[in-house]
């Protein structure tokens, strides 16, 4: 079941299960991704690594999925 959050600081309440999260990369392991670059405050990055390694994921597996996730929801409020 989805969880969907209204600002940021909701997204440390929300549960990422590790397990789940590895499965699906190891099932996308053929698919490339695009290369991107984002210019991000250390301070922000410190955080994000923080709270990647407190859910067991990668910190850019985590920053995808907050950018997915956005995205999702910018695209259903139209």
């Amino acid at each position: 079941m989805s969880r969907y959050v209204e600002n940021e600081a909701e997204y440390k309440r929300v549960g990422f299960e590790s397990r789940k999260i590895r499965a699906a990369a190891r099932r996308a392991g053929g698919v490339r991704k695009k290369p991107t670059s984002v210019a991000l405050d250390p301070q922000l990055v410190a955080e994000l690594k923080a709270e990647a390694r407190s859910r067991g994921v990668p910190y850019q597996v985590l920053m995808r999925m907050f950018i997915v996730e956005g995205f999702r929801r910018l695209k259903r409020a139209g």
